[in-house]
């Protein structure tokens, strides 16, 4: 299905497009059965590449989201939601996972999730999950909500002024420095020239009062940002 095939589909009214993003084809096949009828289901992957690819040719209102996906760099769902945000795709991400673990529910909403369930969800529980994130509402078992509260809860306030001093492309560069990518690993990424993302670097170095890319990952670090 091309782009704009895909997009006049999604966009048909009364319903909510999603792509279904895990790596196990028989749990594919079985949610999309699920899904109730105003669901529309626009295409699926199995990898962070094809998860990237389709959803970037689809651009659904939801995407299903498991956390863990072969490919890319290891980043799993996380991964696809940078890539696609880098993309500029305005999709919703709703994860939905084996794992209950607080480390996996904060990196996939530190990435811009918007939610968080866990695949004991019953059928209506994710058709309802699915449209509430399609209509900007957030959505988590009911468990895991005290992860999130514990990772953004009032702590975050004071890191957040900090962010605030860095654009959305100084923010994608610091955090892959962070990890550990060097300056033409990063301009790989994303897509953009050696000498912009050494321009990049001395700016956030610059707003957030640091002197060397040490300080820089230890910053991130301590806020549990990467």
């Amino acid at each position: 299905m091309d782009r704009e095939n895909a997009l006049m589909e999604a966009s048909a009214p009364g319903t909510v497009s999603v792509v279904i993003v895990d790596d196990h084809g028989i749990f594919r096949a079985g949610l999309r059965a699920a899904l109730g009828p105003v669901i529309r289901v626009l295409g699926e992957a199995a990898t962070v590449e094809e998860a990237e690819a389709v959803i970037d040719a689809t651009r659904p209102d939801v995407v299903l989201l498991d956390v863990h996906l072969p490919g890319g760099r290891g980043g799993g769902g996380a991964e696809v939601i940078h890539r696609c945000s880098r993309l500029g795709v305005p999709s919703r991400f709703l994860a939905l996972s084996v794992s209950d673990s607080a480390e996996d529910v904060v990196a996939v909403i530190r990435a811009g999730a918007r939610g968080y369930v866990t695949k004991t969800i019953s059928a209506p529980e994710i058709t309802d999950a699915v449209q509430r994130i399609a209509s900007g509402d957030a959505v988590f078992s009911p468990r895991l909500a005290g992860f999130v509260l514990d990772a953004f809860g009032t702590a975050s306030v004071a890191v957040d002024d900090e962010l605030d001093r860095l654009s959305a492309r100084e923010l994608e560069v610091m955090r892959l420095i962070a990890r550990g990518y060097s300056y033409k690993e990063t301009a790989k990424e994303l897509f953009i020239s050696v000498k912009t993302v050494e321009t990049h670097v001395s700016a956030v170095l610059r707003k957030l009062q640091l002197s060397s890319r040490h300080e820089l990952t230890r910053w991130a670090t301590e806020r549990r940002l990467l």
